[in-house]
């Protein structure tokens, strides 16, 4: 039944797509900061205010950049179930400046109604000082989906205030640890697919968060014991972290410059071992193409020859084999052949009476045949002579 359920949302979409007039939202993404938008069904409903929603409608969601098939690269989308929201969320980059249309198409999987609806991305830069310190989470206890909201974003943001210095803190991306090679949990209570969340700020770490991504606390974690955590962890228990996989990038200090090589003039030094040939000389290739075709050629004439004189010209012939056989095999094979053709041409000409062997049925006494009218065959071979 699945690929019934997917061709009839595409025909009423190239059917029904004419009449439908697609709502058109404006959003406002900034470079290096998450961007979340969330595909309510009651947005795509078309009802009137005083009539609620069914909670149980399941809706899917086909989201891509106009005129292309796919997302843009930095913009994902993902979606629980029918039954749950939908959200396109990413972080874009100075590349993706400008402006964007995606249009989302939704799908209602109970009346098979088609909706469609524009998101224009102006993206810009972002407002205010730069976030050079950048720390990234693994949350173990939470899906994307449900770091996505607004309400636990900003809860886990509350909660890390606690482990850094005093300032504001941004959420810079927001990425599930499918996507950076996690497998997919047992189907036990609790388990989660686990999110990375980087946040960024203008204020500098804690130190207990530069003793977290030390090297001493990655030994630790390396032979299973606990990192070395000096202040208390505000984040739990609402959110689980793995302090193991904090990884902690300052921007403040300018990186070293990779060194470039310095052009020359492309001549190798003078090498008294390396003797490089001059220029080749012209060479007629006509003589080694000629041996190379005519000898095969001739060697296989040759051996047509000899196969064709032993064949033909070394064979003994009928008159030397006569004269090389004895006198008296000569006689007893012509005295053979002559005795075959004479039974032969005695067998032809019928004359002579057969044999009573060979009569089907005969007295052995008298000599008496069975008249020919008589079936052989329902006749016993020995009669009773009374």
């Amino acid at each position: 039944m699945a690929p019934v359920l997917i061709w009839i949302p595409l025909v009423g979409l190239l059917t029904g797509l004419g009449s439908i007039e697609a709502q058109q939202t404006t959003l406002h993404p900034l470079v290096g900061r998450v961007f979340v938008h969330t595909l309510n069904h009651e947005t795509f409903q078309h009802l009137p205010e005083h009539v609620a929603v069914p909670p149980t409608v399941p809706i899917t969601y086909h989201a891509h950049l106009q005129g292309h098939p796919d997302l843009p690269r930095w913009l994902r989308y993902t979606q629980r179930s029918p039954h749950h929201p939908g959200f396109l969320y990413g972080t874009p980059t100075p590349e993706d400046r400008g402006r964007q249309v995606i249009e989302v198409i939704a799908y209602n999987r109970d009346s098979f109604n088609i909706t469609q609806q524009r998101l224009v991305l102006l993206t810009g830069n972002p407002e205010g000082p730069l976030l050079p310190y950048q720390a990234e989470f693994l949350v173990c206890s939470h899906d994307v989906e449900e770091v996505l909201p607004s309400a636990p974003a900003s809860r886990f943001l509350t909660a890390l205030r606690g482990l850094w210095e005093p300032g504001e803190l941004q959420l810079l991306n927001i990425t599930s640890a499918l996507d950076r090679g996690g497998r997919v949990p047992l189907p036990i209570e609790g388990r989660k697919e686990g999110v990375y969340i980087k946040v960024g700020s203008a204020s500098p770490f804690s130190t207990c968060l530069k003793m977290v991504a030390s090297p001493d606390s990655h030994a630790r974690c390396a032979q299973g014991q606990p990192p070395l955590l000096s202040c208390y962890d505000t984040l739990a228990p609402h959110f689980r972290v793995d302090w193991c996989n904090v990884s902690l990038v300052d921007k403040s200090v300018p990186e070293p410059a990779d060194e470039l090589p310095t052009p020359g003039d492309g001549i190798l030094e003078h090498d008294p071992f390396f003797c490089p040939p001059t220029e080749a000389a012209a060479r007629d290739f006509l003589t080694d193409a000629l041996v190379t075709l005519l000898v095969p050629l001739l060697l296989a004439l040759l051996l047509a020859l000899l196969l064709a004189y032993i064949m033909c010209c070394r064979r003994e012939g009928r008159l030397k084999r006569d004269l090389a056989t004895s006198d008296i095999q000569m006689v007893h094979h012509c005295t053979i052949h002559g005795n075959t053709q004479e039974l032969r041409h005695m067998a032809a000409s019928r004359q002579v009476p057969r044999p009573l062997s060979t009569l089907p049925m005969f007295n052995v006494r008298t000599g008496e045949r069975l008249p020919p009218q008589v079936d052989g065959a329902q006749v016993p071979l020995i009669l009773d002579q009374h």
